[in-house]
């Protein structure tokens, strides 16, 4: 499109539109693509209300209100798809006019209901999201039909859309606007100018400015109005189209008028970029390529696997630097680089994607702390939290640049790379890594165990930083059996097997780079934790372990679903493995679902707290994982079958992030939380982990060999198949076969030098 001229351009007022607080995700539909998505209710709209919906771009919000009408009123949905994950359709119609047929005040009167077909096309791209409304007079007269598009963008931050409060903010500056053009402009407290430009396919006869408030009173969210007069004969349909991508440069100078904008025209109105669908499809093609395939005869579970691997791929971000990517923890609120749940959902996919594991290895591994930074929670070897690089992040507001306030990703770092080299056997992933690792290690026994008692600690020094510090990271999570709070510096039982493991792979790294001094300290150094934590967190009298121990080293001691992720990592005695699994299988933790974060029945139990009695998929996945090494092969079944039950009820076949923690008698179906993330990556990696678990697959590259360890299809699975599966530079084909309660696995072709080992 040729650019505008000056005399082209007007500049219609901005409206600063109060921001709503998101406090519920219902009936949202995600679209996501690289570092941009989108978040709209079941028609395709983005309007004020509690959901946060939104066009993102990164932690930026780019348009706040984007609402379609036809007619002057809302079209009927007739249906909603976003399987594709980058792009989705939306079926809508005419409504029924149950009007006076002589008094025509409305331009849809005269039409008959559900004669007109509305179809609204979302496309987002790796350089902006493109909408197209297809309108199909489906009547045997012509028909008149205005099309109304409301269009409004505040700039906002995520953490304002999740009600962080701000002394101040920026400010809107007025809107540019042509025929065919539309741009946007927030000035950043941060000095960094947002700018959301819009293309349209026609012109439209008019663009106002919007002034009035909603029929209820609340604030409409839009700052324009775009109108197109559109008139279809019969069968004729017309398709209009818009396309929306953003820049960022400085504010500039201070002296700002309409006439310095006028010179800026450049600036203003960019040439929009092409938005194809072709690369998505390349990048989910790929992706599907390079994933192991797998085949059961279980429809269901072939759907849940299914969304798993390609919400893994929908949560593909690109990094701050050249050639990063990572996989976001979740969408809306957590697309960003989060060092704990990225580890978690690399390592549960692992033996399926071993992609996914190298690139989150070497992304954190570049970000890990070189200096100690109060402000940051930030120390020496210290595997980052939160990486943002919104507004908040960039004035200084938050320390998220990134935040370092978290205990456990140090270790996971640690575990997932011995974990990575087991299914590769990539030494030289390990030599370049090396020095990260022992910088990890050091940050462990130096900065991690705060007093010296050889137990992982945390407490915050930044005054915006978190709390809690594990995964439970909200402010009511960790309690003893009356309920009461645990104050910091507190341990958590889970770190501490996080730490055992993590040394005993390293020592096996160790070994392997013919460091054998290093990995026998190390050794021993796990061997003595694991002593020190039965002595410590043993709770006798409840026959199970604490949750944490506070800074004068007293229990707190509320059942929780912390012990479970201890038999995960290895650091259980196997004489108490029984009891904590017959616990974790009482009704009071065991939902019928999954595992709660906390037992109900407790003081503090509540089934909708974040942590305090939800159900988290990631939880269960590693839990189960744990029940079979200590030979538990039933119970951890159970859990995986009741999970994927899980999963077959929420929409699209997706693990959400949690979900409420209500006992499955009481309700047949789980109960959404009313904010989680959905997708995320670690409820996605769930499904794998929970397979893996089943199969008992355990890979040991460096010498050529897959382990089938204790193989146990549950009841409800007769067959899987397994297709490239890699183990270093080798390839294999696995069919397991359920026959009277056994379990067999047959080799169907092999490529490269590999033995695989059944261990029954």
């Amino acid at each position: 499109m040729t650019p505008p001229k000056a005399a082209d351009v007007r500049f219609l007022p901005a409206r600063d539109i109060p921001i709503e607080r998101a406090t519920d995700l219902g009936s949202v539909q995600v679209l996501k693509h690289g570092n941009r998505y989108l978040l709209t209710d079941s028609f395709g709209d983005i309007h004020p209300d509690s959901r946060g919906l939104g066009l993102y771009q990164g932690d930026s919000r780019a348009l706040s209100c984007a609402v379609l009408r036809v007619g002057g009123v809302r079209p009927v949905l007739l249906q909603t798809s976003v399987g594709g994950n980058y792009r989705g359709s939306i079926q809508m119609t005419n409504p029924s006019a149950d009007r006076n047929p002589d008094a025509k005040v409305h331009p849809l009167d005269e039409l008959v209901g559900r004669t007109i077909g509305i179809g609204r096309e979302r496309l987002i791209g790796a350089d902006g999201y493109e909408e197209r409304v297809r309108i199909v007079n489906h009547a045997a007269l012509p028909a008149f039909l205005p099309l109304e598009l409301e269009l409004g963008m505040d700039g906002a931050d995520i953490f304002e859309v999740r009600g962080f409060p701000r002394a101040d903010r920026g400010r809107l500056l007025p809107i540019a606007i042509t025929d065919r053009r539309v741009t946007f402009r927030y000035d950043g407290v941060d000095g960094v100018q947002c700018l959301t430009h819009i293309e349209l396919s026609e012109p439209a006869q008019v663009i106002e400015a919007v002034a009035e408030v909603a029929p209820d009173g609340r604030n409409a969210g839009a700052a324009i109005r775009l109108n197109w007069a559109l008139t279809l004969g019969p069968d004729e349909n017309r398709e209009v189209c818009w396309t929306v991508w953003t820049s960022q440069r400085e504010v500039p100078g201070s002296h700002r008028d309409e006439a310095t904008d006028r010179r800026e025209l450049d600036v203003l109105f960019p040439a929009a970029p092409r938005v194809s669908g072709d690369e998505g499809a390349a990048a989910y093609h790929a992706w599907e390529r390079g994933t192991t395939s797998v085949v059961s005869d279980h429809e269901l579970f072939n759907l849940v696997l299914k969304r798993s691997v390609s919400d893994l791929r929908l949560l593909v971000n690109d990094g701050p630097g050249p050639g990063e990517r990572y996989i976001a923890a979740g969408v809306p609120w957590f697309a960003t680089l989060f060092g704990r749940d990225a580890l978690i959902a690399a390592f549960q996919a692992l033996a399926f994607r071993p992609q996914i594991a190298v690139e989150t290895l070497e992304v954190l591994a570049a970000y890990q702390a070189t200096e100690d930074d109060p402000w940051r929670d930030a120390e020496p070897g210290k595997i980052l939290h939160e990486l943002r690089t919104g507004e908040l992040a960039r004035s200084g507001e938050l320390p998220h640049t990134p935040y370092y306030g978290s205990v456990d990703s140090t270790p996971l770092w640690l575990i997932l790379l011995g974990a990575t080299f087991d299914w590769t056997g990539d030494r030289a992933l390990v030599d370049r890594l090396w020095p990260n690792a022992l910088a990890a290690l050091e940050w462990i026994d130096e900065h991690g165990d705060q007093d010296g008692d050889g137990f992982v600690e945390y407490e915050r020094r930044s005054e915006r930083g978190l709390l809690n510090q594990g995964w439970k990271d909200s402010s009511d999570a960790i309690r003893d059996r009356s309920g009461a709070a645990a104050q910091a510096p507190i341990a958590l039982a889970e770190v501490q097997g996080y730490v055992f493991d993590a040394k005993r792979r390293m020592a096996d790294l160790a070994r392997v780079r013919g460091e054998v001094d290093l990995a026998t300290r190390l050794d021993a150094e796990a061997q003595a934790l694991a002593k020190r934590f039965e002595a410590a967190f043993w709770v006798e009298d409840q026959r199970y372990y604490a949750m944490a121990l506070d800074g004068h080293k007293r229990q707190f001691d509320a059942i929780a679903s912390n012990a479970g992720q201890c038999l995960w990592s290895g650091i259980v005695s196997p004489d108490r493995a029984r009891d904590v699994v017959d616990q974790l299988l009482q009704p009071s933790m065991f939902s019928g679902w999954g595992i709660r974060t906390l037992a109900a029945g407790q003081p503090g139990y509540n089934p909708i707290g974040y942590h305090t009695g939800t159900v988290w998929p990631h939880d269960t996945s590693l839990i189960a994982a744990g029940f079979k090494r200590y030979g538990f092969d039933d119970a951890s079944n159970r859990l995986a079958g009741q999970m994927m039950e899980a999963a077959q009820r929420f929409t699209d076949y997706r693990l959400p992030e949690l979900f409420c923690g209500f006992d499955d008698t009481g309700s047949h179906t789980p109960v959404p939380y009313p904010v989680a993330c959905s997708p995320q990556a670690w409820a996605a990696g769930a499904s794998f982990l929970f397979l893996q678990t089943m199969l008992g697959l355990r890979a040991h590259a460096d010498r050529g060999e897959l382990e089938l360890f204790h193989p146990h299809l549950p009841d409800w699975i007769g067959k899987v198949t397994l297709t490239g599966l890699r183990v270093g530079d080798a390839s294999v084909d696995l069919l397991f076969h359920r026959w009277r309660g056994t379990t067999s696995a047959e080799v169907l072709r092999k490529v490269g030098d590999l033995a695989v080992t059944i261990r029954l």
